[in-house]
């Protein structure tokens, strides 16, 4: 067998070694069996040297001493002149969305602050100090600047809000 021949490297041998302390552990070999086996597991330098220690053994057996899988390829027809086609795009894998955890600050909180003190205190209480410093400068500059800081409670009250990493604010 053609397979036989090809060499081996230390992570071979060591899965070899890892299986045949599994077989001992379980009673299949002796302790005599297993330490002769150990040491020509370590001592294989092809594939063909690591298959008679398993033989007699049921499975596990090592991964690579199994036989290569039978299966028909399919056969793309290739045009005469011209391009290749291109390749099929490779799906991605799909990974559910991880749940985003909620803050541990309450949107009605926030809301009730931006209307009872119409100058951005309810966006410093979420961490937004930048959106706060703005609401703050407005509504010192202008009269109807008080307004936006208003509206932006009404709107935190009826559909919640973001603190400063993004998170949901708590009800």
């Amino acid at each position: 067998m053609e397979s036989d021949e090809l060499r081996i490297g230390t992570a071979e041998r060591e899965e070899a070694a890892r299986l045949l302390a599994d077989h001992f552990g379980m009673g299949r070999i002796t302790p005599d069996e297993y330490e002769t086996r150990v040491t020509d597991a370590y001592a294989a330098v092809t594939i063909g040297d690591l298959r008679p220690l398993f033989r007699d053994l049921p499975q596990p057996h090592p991964g690579f001493l199994a036989p290569a899988p039978m299966y028909a390829q399919p056969t793309m027809q290739l045009p005469m002149y011209g391009p290749l086609p291109a390749p099929a795009p490779m799906p991605l894998p799909y990974a559910p969305p991880m749940p985003v955890p909620a803050s541990y600050r309450s949107k009605t909180v926030a809301g009730v602050l931006q209307i009872v003190l119409p100058f951005g205190v309810g966006r410093f209480y979420t961490g937004q100090t930048g959106l706060g410093l703005l609401q703050l400068l407005v509504v010192l500059m202008t009269g109807v600047g008080v307004l936006w800081p208003i509206i932006d409670g009404i709107m935190l009250l009826a559909n919640g809000g973001l603190d400063a990493e993004g998170r949901p604010l708590r009800p």
